[in-house]
């Protein structure tokens, strides 16, 4: 006989006396299999800390909720919310129910793969085919998690920063634009076509031009 953590004998007892039934009741099963039924819980969850349901529980707060009751830490239930409204933003075609029932537990998206789903989808660094690559790592097949944390870290230390990439397009501009005024200054110059004034106001637009590439 397998035995039970702590965990599972307080939520146990929780459920003890409550109407099967109820929502209450409900949670409480549900997060006993939290693991494999994340995204029920998470929705569950979701309309606990939206409606405020835990007060009339006897709870003050939505995190004592979660951690004396249903023994889930702040850090988790912030986790579980925040990937359960994810997909129901970007992805509600996995939260639907045909598609939850037509898959063994194991084979729907985990709670850590969705998580970092999320924080790709809000990382400006990564483009659009590192996040089609992700999610189909996350959500389309079966991953092992490890491989799609991988995955996001690889594309986010190769991602070129874009206030960086700004600023090396503007110096090579820079210096294309006084590579040019030199060669047509030269030319001036050496035809005689403009006035020693003007080819000296060229001059000083070559090294302002230049001390902005140093800026």
């Amino acid at each position: 006989m397998i035995k039970k953590t702590k965990a599972i004998e307080q939520i146990e007892r929780h459920m003890d006396g409550l109407d099967q039934g109820s929502l209450r009741y409900e949670v409480l099963a549900c997060a006993k299999q939290f693991k494999t039924y994340w995204i029920e819980l998470g929705r569950y969850l979701c309309t606990i800390w939206k409606d405020k349901l835990y007060k009339g529980w006897g709870y003050i707060s939505f995190e004592a909720y979660c951690a004396k009751e249903i023994g889930i830490k702040h850090t988790t239930a912030s986790k579980l919310l925040k990937s359960y409204y994810f997909l129901e933003r970007e992805e509600p075609e996995f939260l639907k129910p045909e598609y939850v029932e037509a898959h063994r537990p194991n084979d729907l998206p985990s709670l850590e793969a969705v998580n970092l789903l999320r924080l790709a989808k809000a990382n400006k660094k990564l483009d659009e085919s590192d996040y089609r690559t992700l999610r189909a790592k996350a959500l389309e097949r079966p991953h092992d998690v490890s491989e799609v944390r991988e995955a996001l870290r690889s594309f986010v230390d190769n991602a070129v920063d874009p206030e960086e990439f700004h600023r090396k397009r503007r110096v090579t501009s820079l210096r294309r634009l006084v590579t040019l005024l030199r060669q047509v200054t030269k030319e001036a110059e050496f035809a005689d076509m403009l006035p020693k004034s003007v080819l000296n106001e060229a001059a000083r637009l070559v090294e302002k031009i230049e001390a902005e590439i140093g800026r």
